[in-house]
This record gives C-alpha cells, structure tokens and sequence, in this order.
C-alpha cells in the first residue's frame, strides 16, 4: 500500500491541540506523507522530530491555497484542519475555499479531534484509498 498523503492545518487557539494529535500519533504519523501550513508544520515538526514534515506558507498567507491545490492536484489524501470556531478568522474565505475543495474532491476531512482519530484510523487500516496505489 502506498503511504497515506496527510495534510496537518491548525487556526489559532487550536495549534497546542493539533500538535498534542501528532504527539500521540506520531508512530502512525512517521508512516505517512505530512504536509502542513507554515507556524502548525514547524511547531509539529519540533515537538515530534520522528516526524518528515513539509511545511508550507502559514495559512493566511497562501498555506491554505498551496494546500488547496494540492488537494486538487491528487496529492493530498486526508485533510485534517482544526478550525478554531470562538475566533474571529480575517482569513474565512481562505477556510471555506479550502473545505469546498477537499468536498469537491471527496477526500475525508476532520475539523476536531475525534474526527480527525477516525479518519487517521481508517487511513492506516487502507480504508482511504490513495492516488498512488
């Protein structure tokens, strides 16, 4: 099976919380492709150093688009993205865009925690497939 393309996006207040998910799933994590906005993707690659993580621009400054096309160029199979839902977002248009994409492409997506166990946890059984089996 080829490996699992994982895409790792946190908004604000919810960056401690996407960085304690990898902490607790880096041994399924390091088995996967990781690719993540800029400030999550660096403060994920610290506080897990198992982990290969590509760190993209921070969101607002095009890190959700570079995602979003890679979503639309095949290259991402799992979108996790903790949205942070008690702040203000200046960059909401950048959030819809990209959950309008990963809904276009069917590729599952996770906006907390719980979801986010189960669609990883699926992954890893092969339940999602991959564009490069």
């Amino acid at each position: 099976m080829s490996r699992l393309r994982v895409a790792l996006i946190a908004h604000d207040k919810k960056k401690d919380d996407l960085v304690a998910f990898a902490q607790a799933h880096s041994v399924l994590l390091s088995q996967c492709s990781v690719v993540a906005t800029g400030t999550t993707g660096s403060r994920i690659a610290e506080a897990c150093p198992s982990l290969d993580v590509t760190a993209l621009k921070s969101g607002p400054l095009g890190g959700d688009q570079q995602i979003g096309a890679m979503i639309a160029n095949g290259e991402v199979d799992v979108l996790i993205f903790f949205v942070d839902p008690l702040t203000s977002m200046p960059h909401d248009v950048d959030v819809k865009a990209l959950m309008r994409l990963a809904t276009v492409y069917d590729i599952p997506m996770a906006l907390n925690r719980s979801t986010a166990e189960i669609v990883l946890g699926a992954g890893a059984r092969g339940l999602i497939p991959t564009d490069q089996d």
